[in-house]
Parts: C-alpha cells; structure tokens; sequence
C-alpha cells in the first residue's frame, strides 16, 4: 500500500528505531488520511496526501524532529478533515500529542490584506511555541513544503506565501538555528517577489561554478594536506552563498555581483570528542593562518560564548595571493547538526545538560512581551524581527552573572532587563565603576550597577533609545497607565465644566475640539487639559460661553459667602484673617485679574473656589464698579 511505503520512508529517516506499536499507530492515521483525502489536491494542484506526508519528511529529515512530532502532524491533519476528534485523541495517545495538535490548530492562516491580523495570528503562533517548541518547527516544516510548491500558484498566492516567509517564518528560523531553513525560504521568497534579481544573481552563480570550484580546491589543499598529517578526520565543505544573501550585500555596498568579494564560504567539520572540540578548533585555526593572512577584525568566536540559539562555530576571513578574502568556518560534527538543524538537534544530543540553552531564555522573554495586554502586536512583530537578527553582546551583573544583549542596548534596557520595577525607577548606572546616564550603550565585558529613584518615571522619549522588545512594551505599558490616569482626570474636569456653561457634553462638541487643538482621540485631550497643556479658557472661547457676570457686579457679592481676610482697621484685625504673603506658598491660588490684589494688601479680600479642588481666586471684596 502506497501509505505503508510512505510510512516506511519516514520511519527509516528517523535517527533512533521505533518499535511496532509507534509504526502500527503511525499506520493507522496515516491509513484514515489516505482513505479519506484520495483524489483531493492542494490550491496548487499537489494531491493533499502527498503534501501532508511531505510535511512529516521535512520535519524528520531537515528539521530533526521525531516520532512523536510525525504522529501529532498525522492526528492534527485528521482531526482537521474530521476523520478524528480532540476526545478521541486524548484517550487513544498522550497528553503531550494533544497538546501539540492543539496548538497546530490554534493557528489560524494569515490574512495578508489585514494586518492587524496577521500580527496577532504571528502572535497566537509565538504563544503556543512557548507551549511547546515542536508546535513552530512543524509550522516551519509546513511553509517550507508550501514555499517549495507554489511555482505554478497564481501570482497573488506566491506573494502573500513569499511575504508570509520572508516577515515572518524566516527571522523565526534563524533564532531558532535552522539556517538552512532560514536561507532556502528567503531566496525563495526573492524568486517571487524581485525575480529578475533572482535569476540574474543565480545566472551568475551557476556561470562561475567551474572556476569557483577550483579555486577551492587550490586554496584547501595546503590545509588538508596539514590537517591530515596532525590526524585529523573532517570533511571540507564549500558551498556558495545564499542567493539572498548576494543580493543583500549588493545592496549595501551599492555593488554590482562581480565586486561580492565573499560569495562563498569554505566549511572544515571536525570528527573530535566532546571534551577536545574546543582546542581542536582552535589548533585548526592556527594551521589555516600558517597559511594564509587572517583579519583580525572577522574573527568571531562562538565557540567560547556561544548564540543564544545554540549555533557554536568559529569563523576567520584570510586573504590569498592576489588579493580575494575567503571566509571560513571552523567546526565539529556535533557543532555542524547544530548549526543546520537549531535547537532540534540537541534532542539528539542528551547529555547536554542544558538542551534549551538561551532558547528557554528567550522563549521566557517572549511570552512576558506577548502576555502584556498593551502589548500592540503589529509593534511587536517591528521589535520581534529586529531582535531576531540582531547581534549580541555580553554584560556582566554586579555579581558577575553574564547577560546577553542586542548590540546597542543601554543602561535602561539592562534596568528592564533586572526588573520593570528597576527599568521605571532607573537614573543611570555604575559601569566598571564610572557613573553613566541611561542612555549610555553598553558594550562586550561591562560590569553595570543599576541606579534607581522612587521620583523616576517613565517618559516619552525613552522609547527612542532602548532597543529590547521587552523595554519597550514595559515603557509602553507604563506611560500608557499614566495617560489613562491624567485622562480621567482631564475628562471629569471637562464634564464639570461643561455643566456650569450649561452646554451638551457629547460627540459634537468633543469633535470640535479635538480638530481645533489637532488631537487624534479624546484621550489626548483629556491628558492635555489634566496636565493644564490645553487652556481650559480656550476651550470656553472656542464654544463661545456667554461670559459669566462678574463677581463685584450688584446683587452678585452679595449671594456669595464672604470670607474676610484682612480689614483696613488694623485694630479689629483678630486671629481669622488671611495675609496675601509668602507664607501662602503651599496654598492653590490665583489672583483676580479685574482687581490685581498684591502681597500685603490690606483691603477686604474674597476667596472664591476654582473648578479643580484646593485652589482659589482672591479678588478685592469692595472693588468699585467698573
């Protein structure tokens, strides 16, 4: 049966054997999709079967998942057509296969002409991949198969496949180490989207193939020779760039596919021991510069401190003789799965003690940024992706704890990083034992103090120089928390105002001022009228209120209770008087501008409230009539 053989193809590609029980399970679904499924074909044409079992081999063969991932691709496919139900799932398997075909159907597919929903499609995915991280190499597997065959789709679905790639599902693929996934969906995603760049820069590889070759050949036989003589077993690999990777450089530099002095990169992978990977690295490093002129400058070292995502390698750029610069990477077997297959790989590699590595760490952070209900999920994609790709740097706590950072993070970020509670209280910091403000970028090897104030809050501009997604939806939340409070102030201000003019609070008027005052929402403006930003006159002259009559008018004074606070008669003057002097500095008041009393005026003067509490007008009680 054709399902049996597709089985067997699978079962055969996984990296440990499996009993008759899992084959027999495996067996039985993949028997209900055959059934069920045979005839029906794809919107590109392939038989549905054909795609899902494609699907299965990706994920085992590429990808480096297993039995349990195979299993719950089949049940999720099962349950979708309704072949199967969640019950059924639950008291037939594991909990753990449930869990995985639950969160594969918490996926929806993306609208591309929505983007709001795209984002928090991205962000339901993001949430279950903190669940369980085979829940997103699945979904990887499954775009890379639906990348690999939309050639023959309408030009409308290659570009919101293309797109859904190259935004999304490729920067996920390089954080989670899958630079092989990583590449090929990008340079697809170029092939739809700018194809004449595409086929020119692959012309180009492809006419220069022959000569590339052998210019590999000549510069590592030197190093294979040495290699071999100090009895190492490896394999040299040289394989050319991406195509995406071309045209990225070409964009850069401004330069045409002829002035690309890196379009290859040769590959030395070590058969060495666990405890000697390190020094056999580095020994073959040495004998590459014995050779030939490195630059100081290229080396990276992921060996020592390896990326957050797990990749360990170490890269030199060296020169030849006339002039051309090769990149070449250093490293082991085990290093090398790593590097093709991301975190999947240190499934196999159990004695690891530490199997998550920076990815736990990371998938922490995530989901505190994505569980934040201010969070904007189109604003987190933004952040999302730039995190994805950007470099790291190493800072050490005052206990000497290491702590990973984008390249260009500051003092805040480190705050935030701490606490929220440190990050909104943060002044500056103590680097390597030298005050500096928040602002100031941390770099590889600083030893950083934070400093905090119980008067610091949050503010505005902070959002333009931290670069952690974290940071930012913390400053995010916090400064809209305070615009929520000043509003409410602002906003029952209003009402109280508006009902003493006698007008409508409603729509219309609200409309109005927020067109004059070139407001996006009331929201703003009830912040800005609380912060005293907009002139609550302003607001009365902009409705055109009647002028109330003044206060001195007949008949006026007299309905008002009068408060003395100070008589000419300095004999009658007793204990219940009020001196306009420095002492009323932590009184509210306002002087009547009708009238101007001054400090120590001696006239009988009135205290009328103002609308906001604790505040007062003094005006002169027995001003003449104007």
């Amino acid at each position: 049966m054709q399902e049996t053989k597709r089985i067997e193809q699978i079962v055969n590609a996984f990296n440990r054997e499996y009993g008759p029980v899992q084959k027999e399970r495996l067996t039985h679904v993949s028997t209900l999709l055959e059934n069920g499924l045979n005839g029906q074909v794809t919107k590109v044409g392939e038989p549905v079967v054909d795609h899902i079992f494609s699907i299965c081999y990706i994920c085992v063969s590429e990808i480096g998942l297993g039995y349990t991932s195979v299993l719950a691709v089949l049940l999720y496919e099962a349950v979708n057509y309704g072949y199967i139900s969640l019950d059924e799932i639950q008291k037939n398997y594991t909990s753990e296969k449930k869990a995985i075909v639950e969160g594969l159907l918490k996926i929806s597919d993306f609208k591309p002409s929505q983007a709001a929903n795209q984002a928090e499609n991205f962000r339901s995915l993001l949430l279950n991949l903190a669940t369980d991280i085979r829940v997103i190499l699945i979904k990887l597997a499954e775009r890379l198969k639906t990348m690999r065959s939309i050639k023959n789709a309408s030009p409308d679905l290659q570009l919101k496949v293309a797109h859904e790639a190259f935004y999304l599902y490729a920067p996920l693929a390089h954080r989670l180490g899958l630079y092989k996934v990583k590449s090929e969906m990008e340079d697809l995603a170029l092939r739809y989207t700018d194809p004449d760049t595409y086929f020119y820069i692959a012309r180009n590889l492809n006419q220069t193939a022959l000569a590339r070759n052998t210019f590999i050949a000549e510069f590592i036989a030197p190093i294979e020779k040495r290699l071999r003589e100090e009895g190492y077993r490896f394999e040299v690999k040289g394989r050319p760039k991406s195509i995406h990777s071309i045209y990225s450089k070409m964009q850069k530099s401004t330069v045409g596919f002829d002035e690309v002095y890196d379009k290859f990169a040769i590959r030395i992978i070590l058969e060495s021991a666990p405890e000697r990977e390190k020094s056999d690295c580095w020994k073959v490093y040495s004998i590459i510069t014995e050779n030939y002129l490195p630059n100081t400058k290229r080396l990276r070292d992921w060996i020592s401190v390896p990326k957050s995502n797990g990749y360990e390698s170490l890269h030199t750029t060296v020169v030849v003789p006339g002039g051309q610069w090769v990149e070449v990477q250093i490293r082991t077997v085990r290093m090398d799965e790593i590097a093709e297959k991301g975190f999947a790989a240190h499934w196999k590699y159990k004695e690891n003690k530490d199997k998550g590595g920076g990815l736990d760490e990371w998938l922490l952070q995530v989901r505190e940024v994505l569980e934040t209900p201010e969070t904007n999920a189109s604003d987190f994609i933004d952040d999302f992706k730039l995190s994805l790709y950007s470099k790291e740097i190493f800072v050490f706590t005052p206990k000497g704890d290491l702590k990973k950072f984008p390249q260009h993070a500051t003092v805040l970020d480190f705050a935030y990083e701490v606490h929220s509670d440190v990050g909104k209280h943060c002044v500056g910091a103590r680097l390597n034992g030298k005050n500096v403000s928040i602002k100031h970028e941390l770099t590889n090897g600083d030893k950083v103090e934070i400093l905090t104030s119980n008067n610091q809050k949050p503010k505005m501009d902070w959002l333009n120089f931290v670069v952690t997604s974290k940071a930012k939806s913390k400053i995010k939340q916090s400064l809209n928390e305070a615009l929520l409070k000043d509003a409410e102030i602002g906003k029952d201000l209003i009402k109280r105002r508006f009902k003493n003019w006698k007008i409508n609070y409603n729509d219309t008027n609200i409309n109005t001022l927020l067109k004059h005052f070139k407001l996006k929402n009331a929201l703003d403006f009830y912040a800005q009228v609380a912060n005293e930003k907009i002139d609550i006159s302003d607001v009365k002259e902009l409705l055109k209120i009647p002028e109330e009559k003044p206060l001195h008018k007949e008949g006026l004074l007299e309905a008002l209770p009068e408060i003395p606070v100070k008589h000419n008669d300095k004999e009658d003057a007793g204990d219940d008087f009020l001196v306009i002097d420095e002492k009323l500095a932590n009184i509210g008041y306002k002087l009547a501008k009708c009238c101007t009393p001054g400090n120590g005026d001696e006239r009988y003067l009135v205290l009328y409230p103002l609308a906001r509490a604790l505040k007062f007008t003094v005006i002169i009680a027995r001003m003449p009539h104007n």
